[in-house]
């Protein structure tokens, strides 16, 4: 029997497949509520050190919560998610981990920062003294099923969701995911506390979240790939104190955002005087990587956005 009103997942699994068994039916129209544990999976810890990720189990980070199956979700149909609220825990992780990450080659040794943070007010998290980054929760994960047979690796974004890691699907927004098996089977985890677009150093500021999410269906919507809607601006956080913004230019838009990245983590380093890995971090949990312009070719522009706000 299906639920009606709300409910709550704490069941989680480490890989998609069409052949899960649901924890849980839903009506459409039904809140539920998910609770979930940091992206390792408990696995790291507020007292955690860069040598705790040698012995993390990579393959089941970060654990998926469901699958949610959701009556009258049939193949062809969206399955649409509203975002209703995120609580963030009190601390957090962001890593380096070797071979991972846009500048994998020049940071090849692991790292790991954890955060405290004010999950009650949001207030901006402390990365260093003078070094706040203001905090956007949102879920790197969130898809449903494939309807291709066999166990489907949760770290790659996918047609039907996945680890997507768009900072804009956040409180207020709706994704649309196109369904492929009956009830869609939906999963969702990879708790973000703010992460820049791109995430470029191969992780977020990563902590424990509880997502209350809305399942609804958009009969035969025939969705190519995901899509949403935000209810906020793409660029957004402290437009009063503007940005510091590096380019690249290649006929690779890959090697033109490594060159922009790479010259931030450079700029932050000499004018700071942090460390360049200590720069690569507070890139990727806040500054954003932009196409500024494709048509040029074989010229490609690819713009880097740091805002001048976590310095204030």
């Amino acid at each position: 029997m299906s639920v009606r009103g709300s409910a709550q997942v704490t069941t989680h699994h480490s890989f998609w497949d069409r052949d899960h068994e649901p924890v849980l039916a839903v009506m459409p129209g039904t809140t539920v509520e998910f609770v979930m544990s940091d992206p390792s999976g408990g696995q790291l810890s507020p007292t955690s050190t860069a040598a705790d990720l040698a012995e993390l189990d990579l393959a089941s980070i970060p654990p998926i919560y469901g699958p949610v199956y959701v009556d009258g979700a049939e193949p062809g149909d969206a399955l649409q998610v509203k975002v209703v609220n995120l609580k963030i825990g009190d601390w957090g992780w962001t890593a380096v981990f070797p071979g991972f990450g846009l500048l994998e080659d020049e940071f090849p040794e692991p790292a790991l920062h954890i955060w405290q943070l004010d999950a009650a007010n949001l207030t901006p998290a402390e990365f260093a003294p003078g070094i706040k980054v203001p905090l956007h929760p949102f879920l790197g994960v969130m898809g449903v099923a494939p309807g291709e047979a066999g166990r489907h690796a949760v770290i790659n974004p996918r047609h039907v969701g996945g680890n997507l890691d768009i900072r804009d699907l956040t409180v207020g927004s709706t994704l649309l995911l196109p369904v492929e098996v009956p009830g869609a089977l939906f999963s969702c985890g990879d708790g973000h506390a703010a992460q820049g677009d791109g995430e470029v150093c191969g992780s977020a500021l990563e902590t424990p979240v509880t997502a209350t999410l809305r399942f609804d269906v958009i009969k035969q919507a025939n969705l190519r790939m995901p899509r949403f809607v935000s209810q906020s601006p793409a660029i957004k956080r402290h437009l009063e104190h503007g940005y510091d913004v590096t380019c690249g230019v290649d006929a690779d838009l890959m090697t033109a955002a490594r060159i922009a990245v790479g010259d931030m983590v450079d700029s932050l380093a000499a004018q700071t005087g942090m460390t360049r890995l200590d720069a690569y971090i507070l890139c990727s949990v806040c500054g954003d990587l932009r196409i500024s312009e494709i048509v040029d070719a074989p010229h490609w522009v690819v713009s880097f956005y740091l805002p001048r706000a976590v310095f204030v």
